[in-house]
């Protein structure tokens, strides 16, 4: 991958849910690292949830590799920002596991996190 294929700069986020000063569940999401990425579009679907049709959009994130996407239940707990839009992270490639691209596997539309 050369670095001009990287067109999109991408903050990604972690999840972490506390208690709140109620004992409710809150979830917050923090800034882990910001990193340029090319962001790809695969498929798209429309469905009917609760009364209104929303759609969601598949992606692919290329990014260099980084050790904090070998742990798949941390990955699991990622979102990715561009421009105001919410990625949902929902697996990590590293491809021909040489540690040097990874596939971020994301979804866009139903749920912003």
């Amino acid at each position: 991958m050369r670095a001009g294929d990287l067109l999109h700069r991408i903050t990604l986020q972690q999840r972490s849910t506390a208690a709140d000063s109620l004992g409710q569940q809150a979830t917050t999401w923090s800034d882990l690292f910001t990193i340029w990425a090319y962001i790809e579009s695969l498929t798209a679907r429309e469905l009917l949830a609760a009364q209104a049709v929303q759609s969601e959009v598949n992606h692919r994130i290329t990014v260099r590799y980084r050790a904090e996407f070998a742990n798949p239940i941390s990955v699991a707990a990622m979102r990715a920002i561009y421009k105001g839009r919410y990625f949902n992270i929902s697996g990590a490639l590293n491809l021909d596991e040489r540690n040097r691209t990874i596939e971020l596997l994301a979804s866009e539309g139903l749920n912003n996190g």
